[in-house]
């Protein structure tokens, strides 16, 4: 059988991909925080599928998380085939309004720990040829995002170094893709301070994680370098602005997001 690894695998897209992967008979290493939601996927994970489960916890904002989380896959004896770097969060308001600390654990989560990670187990699965890894970006890496700043770049960055990859990589036998969702049925709004007025909070206007999953994973065995899901509406949003000039286009964008 194949091992995935997956961050941020407590909740959300992440244990979604949990299921998804054991569902098809590919052992699991989960990595998030909350031991007792790990420890509680893991063993109905390992029950119902008959893969084999292990969990690292770990608070992937803490400096080198990356080279420990290896550390620990390396005591373990285990292979990584499949990386999925799915941890991260957001952060809504002004960003001078915005707790700094928030702000740069949200750059150690979602890049620093990404490319971490991607920079130890990728030189492996080079070595052995073949592997993945999936990164998760988001739609809002295609446009700056006021009053969500920090989080818009964060995924902007990992759009741009996961497209590098995925073309530096083509003829290495690993696939590397980028993922970028929309709005999708998550704690995201939540943890991020979103006001309950915003109407891309609202659980109808939400792509279900499963849906998310799926096309990720079907874009993964396309080979194609970025995958954005959520339909034809999500599309004309990341496609639209090359159109648009960029002052009109982020003075548009901070009236929607301004609430």
């Amino acid at each position: 059988m194949k091992t995935a690894l997956i961050t941020g695998a407590s909740s959300g897209i992440g244990e979604t991909f949990a299921r998804e992967l054991a569902s098809r008979k590919t052992n699991l290493v989960l990595v998030a925080r909350s031991q007792d939601k790990l420890e509680q996927l893991a063993m109905e994970l390992a029950t119902e599928h008959q893969v084999k489960a292990d969990v690292i916890v770990k608070d992937l904002t803490e400096p080198a998380a990356g080279q420990a989380v290896f550390d620990r896959v390396k005591a373990q004896d285990l292979s990584i085939d499949l990386l999925i770097n799915n941890a991260g969060f957001g952060d809504y308001g002004t960003f001078s309004d915005r707790p700094l600390s928030k702000q740069m654990a949200m750059v150690q989560l979602n890049i620093m720990v990404l490319v971490e990670l991607t920079g130890i187990f990728l030189p492996l699965m080079q070595q052995q040829g073949n592997g993945g890894i999936i990164n998760i970006s988001s739609i809002a890496g295609f446009q700056p995002l006021p009053y969500m700043s920090v989080y818009a770049a964060t995924k902007a960055f990992v759009l741009n170094f996961t497209e590098a990859l995925w073309a530096e990589n083509k003829n290495s036998g690993v696939n590397i893709l980028a993922v970028c969702p929309g709005p999708t049925e998550s704690e995201f709004f939540e943890r991020a301070d979103f006001p309950d007025t915003f109407a891309g909070a609202t659980p109808g206007s939400m792509t279900k994680r499963e849906a998310v999953v799926k096309e990720a994973l079907k874009a993964m065995d396309k080979q194609q370098s970025t995958v954005v899901t959520g339909g034809l509406s999500n599309q004309l949003l990341v496609n639209v602005p090359r159109f648009v000039p960029r002052d009109l286009l982020v003075s548009a964008v901070e009236k929607q997001f301004n609430r």
